[in-house]
């Protein structure tokens, strides 16, 4: 009897740790709400600031093909007030028209690639650092941190008043 109990009981105990281990399946259909709201994401997204990814060079490069002052966002991949930035400020409409009519917008990761070097060009010890700089690359002026799209904005126009 003892010996039938024991087997019964390891039985169980296996049988719940193979079950415990299988990858889970998603039985539930797709949320619809969800894809929409990927969608709608994605739509606000291209109504706000495009931005040229990590190439200063050709920001510059095409700053002086289109006698445009350039807006540097100098970022970092784990900077959270950036992440802030990319998600509510730079994809609000106003900010997308008002920037990419006016500006060469360029993102650029300080920890990457050339981000380094434009990193100790502009003395960027903060993130994140925007700033605004003429075709030859020069500084006209920056903030650092998080700013709303109404802030941004006003800096934009800050930054052109700026220009020479």
């Amino acid at each position: 009897m003892n010996k039938k109990i024991f087997i019964t009981g390891a039985l169980v105990v296996i049988v719940a740790i193979v079950f415990a281990c299988l990858p889970k399946s998603d039985s539930n259909p797709p949320n619809v709400n969800k894809q929409k709201g990927a969608v709608a994401d994605a739509a606000k997204a291209e109504k706000g600031i495009q931005f040229m990814e990590e190439s200063w060079t050709k920001a510059l490069a095409a700053a002086k093909k289109q006698n445009k002052m350039i807006f540097l966002d100098a970022y970092t991949s784990w900077c959270g007030p950036c992440k802030m930035l990319k998600r509510n400020t730079f994809p609000d409409p106003a900010a997308g028209e008002f920037f990419n009519t006016n500006f060469i917008n360029v993102a650029i990761d300080m920890e990457k690639g050339e981000g380094p070097a434009v990193a100790e060009k502009f003395s960027v010890n903060a993130y994140p650092t925007l700033i605004f700089a003429d075709s030859d690359g020069n500084l006209i002026t920056y903030t650092k941190g998080y700013i709303d799209a109404k802030q941004l904005l006003e800096f934009g126009k800050f930054g052109l008043s700026k220009r020479k």
